[in-house]
């Protein structure tokens, strides 16, 4: 169901309209809530999505973020109640830490919409493969990003090499075989490591017995992985 379903349609040019007549008229101050001028964002909550369906509307999202246009959809009072009830997330999204990457955000996604997993360097562990699984077994989310980042400072670190302090090691050591595997390779070795270790990790993704691999084999669950562009925002699939 939709959180504006309840509420008469209303444009947005025609509501700035009345706010130019009336000065610092709102929506909130007259009562009205607008919808968004795409019901995209409302299928996100079909418990049936395919994984297809699903990079549709992480694909639309991130484009509406890009033109700077984001409907910021799903975060009402009335769906964070309705989410108290249980979750349907359409996709995990494995990612890094880095600040400036926030899938929520970037996908302009809402509450209730990503099963959200971050960690510097988009690294997979006993623990991340973990919280993976129960995702997929008890959600059932079709969908699996593995997002990456142009100029990641975890695999920047990894590329220098060098020691590192403290538990930062346990991430370089992980990154470390995406980039022994782009050595001598043209072009920049850190934006190459960071496809690299997209890719690896993905490949990790999709063999993790016993449950992530039986539900690729059976097409239950699609892996893919993504980067980021600090620059343009844009989320292209590489893997």
């Amino acid at each position: 169901m939709s959180n504006n379903e309840d509420y008469p349609r209303v444009n947005r040019r025609s509501l700035l309209k009345l706010a130019g007549i009336g000065g610092l008229v709102t929506a909130t101050a007259i009562g009205i809530k607008l919808l968004p001028a795409s019901r995209e964002v409302e299928s996100t909550i079909d418990e049936n999505i395919t994984a297809d369906r699903a990079w549709e509307l992480l694909k639309v999202g991130n484009q509406r973020y890009i033109d700077r246009k984001a409907f910021h959809p799903h975060q009402t009072g009335q769906r964070m109640v309705a989410l108290a009830k249980g979750q349907h997330p359409f996709a995990i999204i494995l990612g890094c830490a880095d600040s400036r990457v926030p899938p929520e955000i970037i996908f302009d996604q809402g509450l209730g919409d990503l099963f959200v997993i971050r960690v510097a360097g988009n690294i997979v562990d006993d623990a991340i493969a973990g919280s993976i699984e129960y995702a997929v077994e008890e959600l059932k989310v079709p969908l699996l990003v593995v997002l990456g980042h142009e100029r990641c400072g975890a695999v920047t670190a990894a590329v220098k090499g060098g020691e590192v302090p403290g538990h930062i090691s346990s991430l370089v050591n992980a990154i470390k075989p995406a980039v022994k595997s782009v050595q001598g390779l043209p072009g920049d070795i850190v934006e190459n490591s960071v496809k690299a270790n997209i890719k690896i990790v993905v490949s990790k993704l999709k063999s993790t017995q016993p449950i992530v691999s039986e539900l690729v084999k059976s097409n239950k669950i699609k892996i893919v992985g993504g980067r980021y562009d600090l620059d343009t925002g844009k989320v292209d699939l590489i893997a």
